[in-house]
């Protein structure tokens, strides 16, 4: 599959994420934990980018306006979050992601809980649809 060799690199990603969880614990900004888990990645000598921007197109014509996604990795895109809870709206934004750089997996960890919650998504370009996927990137279910 596709999809498995990011295997190694995505539990790179996620035991790092834990480093910091463990170090920093919860209820911390979003920005702080970005920067450490930048700062945890290169300490384990894996590359990364923070705040890459994606533009966006209408019709052809690049637009002003852009997001900035918190975290590459490779081709994977790490969306962090500190919150109570991962909702569909946090999930909807890592899929807007995936599907305008068709980057194909994406990470959604979540800080602000007790215990570090993190979800795996691989981007399908056939069906234009991100889909939860298991610790060995096996898809789970189909989401919207």
């Amino acid at each position: 599959m596709f999809y498995s060799r990011y295997k190694d690199i995505v539990y790179k990603i996620i035991g790092a994420a834990m480093e910091v969880h463990c170090e920093l614990g919860s209820g911390l900004l979003e920005q702080v934990y970005q920067e450490a888990l930048s700062r945890e990645l290169d300490i384990r000598n894996i590359s990364n980018q923070r705040e890459q921007e994606i533009a966006i197109y209408y019709k052809g014509v690049k637009m002003d306006k852009f997001y900035k996604m918190d975290l590459v990795v490779d081709d994977i895109v790490v969306e962090l979050k500190s919150t109570k809870e991962i909702t569909s709206e946090h999930r909807a934004q890592l899929f807007n992601y995936l599907r305008l750089t068709h980057k194909p997996i994406g990470l959604l960890i979540n800080f602000g809980e007790k215990n570090l919650h993190s979800e795996r998504y691989i981007f399908d370009t056939i069906s234009n649809n991100c889909l939860l996927v298991d610790k060995d990137l096996r898809p789970i279910e189909d989401l919207p």
